[in-house]
């Protein structure tokens, strides 16, 4: 026996729980897909991992439904459709969907097939590692963030929001956290009084914890926030809570922060800023306070030297200065040498 069916009963009953089986629909009816699913569960992806996941295989199985392909047979011509029709569905107004986007799908059937290889279903792989790259060619664009006037603009904006929305916000970028680390802060994540952020490594994207500072101007709006909080509910656990009637006192969620930034960014006419930008900013502020690059990524909290150099923007002026300074350098040294050889 293979798949769910060689595992135990305790299994199924507690997976259920927490998979949303009713965003995959036919994941839950096709047997491998709903093991691997199970399977990606008990692995401890995060929440937000697991659901992106589970939106992407059950995309590709209803591509599969409607051109009539079995999904545990296809080939590497059915991928390659499959990438083409990604390519062409519309995505906010544009055509085709961001190549980022394409590289996640491509990577979830990369999982899911490396599982029924693994389970001998099948010997040949339609999307080894190696040829995602055939696929999918991987661009690399550079971070948007505000110049300095549209942030002086952005925070006019901010100024008139919520005495938790300006917090969320300061706390955000002093910390470059990650919508879903600055959504699951708990009250017993700060330390006031040495002015420090626990981000715990169960609500990281890469399971690594850290330790952060932030400002003393974030340090005034979290003490006036926690008096307010206090009004809200003195139980321990989240930070922020929701002042929604309908959730009023629960922990915010991701969707409402993404919603409230959404909102901030469109009056102040910067469609471009998201929940990310306070993180990409940021680390290009670090990067221009001559931050070493190993000090920038374990303040990020990224394993790899190559996750903080995309994250790392430096402006065009940024680089002219560089350019002027060092060219200034090298041409005073260029006019010494020939002073002393010519003369």
């Amino acid at each position: 026996m293979t798949g769910v069916d060689s595992l135990n009963p305790f299994w199924k009953d507690e997976v259920l729980v927490s998979l949303r089986w009713e965003h995959y629909p036919l994941i839950e009816q096709q047997h491998y897909g709903r093991a691997w699913m199970i399977i990606q569960n008990h692995l401890g992806l995060a929440e937000n991992t697991l659901d992106a996941y589970g939106r992407a295989l059950q995309d590709y199985f209803v591509f599969c439904q409607q051109h009539e392909i079995d999904s545990s047979t296809a080939r590497r011509d059915h991928i390659a459709l499959y990438v083409h029709d990604l390519r062409l569905r519309p995505n906010h107004g544009a055509g085709g969907l961001s190549n980022a986007t394409i590289q996640q799908r491509i990577t979830v059937l990369r999982l899911f097939y490396n599982y029924l290889c693994e389970e001998g279903l099948r010997h040949d792989h339609p999307v080894s590692h190696k040829g995602i790259r055939g696929l999918v060619p991987r661009q690399y664009s550079l971070p948007w963030i505000p110049s300095d006037e549209q942030w002086l603009h952005l925070l006019d904006v901010v100024r008139l929001e919520s005495l938790r929305n300006r917090t969320m916000f300061a706390l955000a970028y002093d910390a470059a956290l990650r919508r879903e680390e600055l959504c699951a802060l708990e009250t017993g994540d700060i330390d006031p009084s040495r002015r420090l952020l626990y981000i715990r490594a169960e609500t990281t994207k890469n399971r690594l914890a850290r330790v952060v500072p932030y400002s003393a101007a974030t340090s005034n709006l979290y003490s006036n926030y926690l008096d307010y909080r206090r009004q809200m509910s003195r139980a321990r656990g989240g930070l922020f809570l929701s002042e929604s009637e309908r959730n009023f006192a629960h922990p915010i969620t991701i969707w409402t922060w993404s919603k409230v930034v959404r909102d901030i960014a469109q009056v102040a006419g910067l469609e471009q800023f998201t929940t990310h930008t306070l993180r990409h900013l940021c680390l290009t502020d670090l990067a221009r306070a001559n931050w070493d690059i190993h000090d920038i990524a374990t303040f990020a909290g990224h394993r790899s030297l190559q996750s903080t150099l995309h994250y790392i923007h430096l402006s065009g002026h940024d680089l002219a200065a560089k350019l002027e300074q060092s060219m200034s350098s090298i041409h005073a040294w260029r006019t010494t040498t020939l002073t002393e050889v010519l003369l």
